[in-house]
């Protein structure tokens, strides 16, 4: 329905006013506020969107933030812990989960690792330990980036150019992916991140500032979108959430390995590199490792 075609009516009008006020309060309520509509009268449309992004930053089992270094050939050389930065939960990749994530496994994420983190900073930190001195220029980028944006006098909003983030995503990089629509998006996309250059910021304020704020998001949100829809195209394979329909099965022998993806904020381009996978536990007396299989229904 509508005139782009992109979403369905859900009808809930042909049950009583007061069933939806005692058994479904709460899509009432969203219905109202997001989409204008009263779902004792009217249908609600509903858009497809993305449940979960599955990766993030790469750490190892303590929490512990790692960078992968690579020789001059661009082959993978090792992983260095990044000293003093962590992270949990869901801005993390601990690769506990392989390509598969549903919402108890973000339980293990948060509490499992970081308590992780928790304990491996009680171990290398003490209260009252000195800091290492900082640059003296220190944060100035940060606030010269906000300023940057805050002034910006470009012709495109911010809304508008999330709007078509949104439509391009949505069209190349679904659930179902296919060659074309992977190669065609990857060039959608590119440009869409370019039309952040022209981007223009109508509120000048500190206060407040909505419109700053959704600039800022839109900005990270552009570089997630740039990651995903290259890390996708260039893995000719399905596995777990990646359901390419050209190439349907896994292919352990050539993509089992982690995806690396690198946003160049000058550039506004993604280059891909991989790291491999460790295929082995923490105590193999303990626990032997689970060989992958074939997810079968």
């Amino acid at each position: 329905a509508g005139p782009k075609k992109d979403h369905i009516y859900l009808h809930l009008d042909h049950l009583p006013p007061d069933l939806l006020a005692e058994r479904l309060p709460g899509i009432s309520e969203t219905a109202a506020i997001f989409a204008g509509v009263d779902v004792t009268k009217e249908p609600i449309p509903v858009l497809p969107t993305v449940h979960y992004n599955m990766g993030g930053i790469p750490t190892n089992h303590y929490g512990e933030v790692i960078r992968t270094k690579f020789d001059k050939d661009g082959n993978f050389s090792k992983d260095e812990v990044v000293p003093g930065l962590f992270a949990s939960g869901e801005s993390a990749c601990a690769s506990v989960h392989g390509a598969n994530r549903l919402g108890a496994n973000s339980l293990l994420d948060i509490v499992v690792f970081g308590r992780a983190c928790a304990n491996r900073i009680a171990e290398i930190a003490k209260p009252g330990d000195k800091i290492a001195d900082g640059p003296s220029d220190v944060g100035f980028g940060s606030i010269a980036e906000l300023d940057k944006l805050r002034y910006a006098e470009g012709h495109a909003t911010t809304a508008d150019i999330r709007s078509e983030m949104q439509s391009v995503m949505q069209e190349h990089a679904a659930v179902y992916r296919t060659t074309q629509t992977l190669a065609e998006g990857k060039t959608a996309i590119d440009g869409v991140v370019d039309k952040f250059k022209d981007v223009a910021v109508t509120d000048k304020s500190l206060v407040w500032n909505t419109d700053l704020v959704e600039t800022l998001e839109l900005r990270n949100l552009l570089a997630c979108a740039s990651t995903t829809m290259y890390g996708a195209e260039n893995r000719k394979e399905s596995r777990g959430a990646h359901a390419h329909e050209d190439y349907p099965t896994r292919d352990d022998e050539n993509w089992m390995k982690h995806t690396l993806s690198y946003f160049d904020e000058s550039t506004g381009r993604t280059e891909i590199k991989y790291r491999p996978i460790h295929y082995y536990t923490l105590d193999e007396d303990e626990c032997k490792t689970v060989p992958p299989v074939a997810r079968v229904y």
